[in-house]
């Protein structure tokens, strides 16, 4: 599950993405209102971590402008801001929730998970189909009950083609998911992985199936 991370000090958006990533999150960070708009457009994330002061423009306005256009992406806002009315208006601005720095990364990463299980957002305790179990809080996969290793971009693969299951998930997608703003992508990269991952879960025994679809993208269905 890859997230946004809007922060313009430096260490604080390192520390953010290596706790966040030690939850088990996909980050991807920039530190402008100019760089968060250009990542919106490309990919779309699980949810928005959004400071406040930035250099070139108040968070405030990348949120107003995500929920003019009608964007449910969920958005926590970090800020020093930590006044009655500062809190209020980024609420009312479209802010899912709200945390006033100094603040514990346990308590963020609680209320991220928090807004992911709402109805209709994207976490959920476990994601299943046929006998493949995959826990999306400890990042543990099942087959029949058992077990089962995957490689982290394995997982990323899984994750993805199990959250749309039944549904054609294309390419750039999970290059995106896999790989976000940052990493190198190699012009056979997502088909390498999807390719183990298939290999994988058919020597687990897993009773699913990953169907290419030429020249768009895959999609995970349960064996028939």
């Amino acid at each position: 599950m890859r997230l946004l991370i809007v922060e313009d000090n430096v260490e604080l958006s390192k520390l953010l993405s290596q706790g966040l990533g030690r939850a088990g999150y996909e980050v991807d960070a920039v530190s402008s209102a100019a760089d968060a708009r250009d990542a919106l457009s490309g990919i779309r994330y699980a949810a928005m971590i959004l400071d406040l002061g930035l250099p070139d423009e108040d968070g405030l306005a990348v949120l107003t402008a995500l929920r003019r256009g009608s964007d449910p992406l969920p958005v926590i806002v970090l800020t020093a801001r930590g006044g009655l009315q500062d809190r209020v208006g980024g609420l009312r601005s479209g802010a899912d929730d709200y945390l006033v720095k100094p603040f514990a990364l346990e308590e963020l990463v609680a209320r991220l998970e928090a807004i992911l299980r709402r109805p209709g957002q994207l976490l959920g305790r476990s994601l299943e189909l046929g006998n493949l179990v995959y826990d999306t809080e400890s990042r543990q996969t099942f087959v029949a009950g058992t077990p089962r290793t995957f490689s982290a971009r394995e997982l990323s693969v899984l994750e993805i083609l199990l959250r749309r299951q039944g549904r054609v998930v294309p390419k750039k997608a999970v290059e995106d998911h896999i790989f976000g703003l940052t990493g190198e992508v190699g012009s056979n990269a997502v088909e390498v992985y999807v390719s183990r991952l298939r290999k994988q879960l058919s020597e687990y025994g897993a009773t699913v199936v990953i169907h290419t679809i030429r020249g768009v993208g895959y999609m995970m269905a349960a064996e028939k």
